[in-house]
């Protein structure tokens, strides 16, 4: 299964290879094996979450405290949703930055998420089930809301109508105005909380 590094430093995009025959299809979602050697990051499981969207829902960008921290692979499994990284990391390379992975369920496509990054999709269809692994169990007051809107980040939803959203969605800061608040997790935090075959592992990355 092809794993490739995002825009965004340490999010990672999975593709599943599908075997297909009379049956139906079978591929491989992911191994953690091939995850933590390119990602430098043990990947353990702690807490599965499931959201489940109407069409042109727009949840995020959320992204957790450090520590705790909380590293996600998110799956579209059923309907389709523009998903996007966007780096909170104050201080990293891609600080500001994001990434978007269009997701649909026949796809199996996966995305990464290190600690530190923040994470928001558009559902694009009724019913769009989204499948979130976490590495941490989640812990009340730890976690980030930034402005999915915030045109500093200009991520391009492309909505042709309101979105739906949550007050709290709605309300969060922009980027900017939460950076300067100390609301966010630091580059320094992030990769300290990476593990010691981080540094290889990017090393690496950056070598191919």
């Amino acid at each position: 299964m092809p794993i490739e590094e995002m825009k965004i430093q340490d999010a990672f995009r999975i593709t599943p290879s599908p075997l297909s025959d009379n049956r139906g299809r079978f591929f491989e979602a992911w191994r953690v094996g091939e995850l933590t050697e390119l990602s430098g990051q043990p990947f353990t499981v702690r807490q599965v979450n499931f959201s489940v969207s109407r069409r042109n829902t727009l949840r995020g960008i959320h992204g957790t405290l450090l520590p705790p921290g909380q590293a996600k692979l998110v799956t579209c499994v059923r309907g389709a949703a523009l998903d996007v990284v966007v780096d909170l990391r104050v201080g990293s390379p891609t600080f500001g930055m994001f990434d978007t992975t269009l997701q649909e369920a026949d796809s199996g496509i996966g995305v990464y998420l290190a600690d530190g990054l923040g994470h928001a999709f558009l559902a694009l269809t009724e019913d769009t089930c989204m499948n979130y692994l976490c590495s941490e169990e989640y812990v009340p007051g730890t976690m980030v809301d930034i402005q999915a809107l915030d045109p500093e980040i200009g991520i391009p939803w492309n909505g042709s109508e309101p979105f739906i959203r949550s007050e709290k969605d709605a309300a969060a800061p922009s980027l900017s105005q939460a950076a300067a608040l100390g609301l966010l997790p630091t580059y320094q935090q992030a990769v300290a909380s990476y593990g010691d075959s981080y540094a290889d592992a990017h090393a690496d990355r950056l070598a191919r």
